[in-house]
This record gives structure tokens, C-alpha cells and sequence, in this order.
């Protein structure tokens, strides 16, 4: 019998053609969706079968920020 225990990831999004691209860094997972929302619930399935089959140490959240850059 397991016991799930509920992480919090980082998930990155990005529109590519007609698609969205999901991408959680900590673990290294990607999938996509035709939404924002099917994306999203594609990369936490493949996380949670990634990590079924590979459970990884603890792991530790990422910082995310923004920062601005001057373009000529």
C-alpha cells in the first residue's frame, strides 16, 4: 500500500505553432495541450508516471523570476 504525498512543482508555459508547451525544471518533464488548462493536466500525468517509475530525492523548488533587458 503507498501514500501519496502531494509536491508543489514549477510548471513553464509557452505557446509553440498551435500548441501549448508545459515544462516542469525540477523533474524534467514536458507535454503539451491544445489549452493552457490541457497542458497543465498533461505535464502533471506525465509527472506523476515519471515519478511513479522514478522517484527522485527531495526535491527542491525553483525560484522564478523576471528581469528586463535593453534591446537596440
Amino acid at each position: 500500500m503507498s501514500t501519496a504525498t502531494a509536491q508543489r512543482l514549477t510548471a513553464i508555459l509557452h505557446r509553440e505553432e498551435d500548441v501549448y508547451v508545459a515544462e516542469c525544471p525540477e523533474v524534467g518533464t514536458v507535454s503539451q495541450g491544445d489549452s493552457v488548462e490541457e497542458a497543465l493536466a498533461n505535464l502533471r500525468k506525465a509527472t506523476e508516471l515519471f515519478l511513479e517509475e522514478c522517484p527522485q530525492p527531495a526535491l527542491v523548488p525553483r525560484l522564478l523570476t523576471t528581469f528586463e533587458v535593453s534591446v537596440a
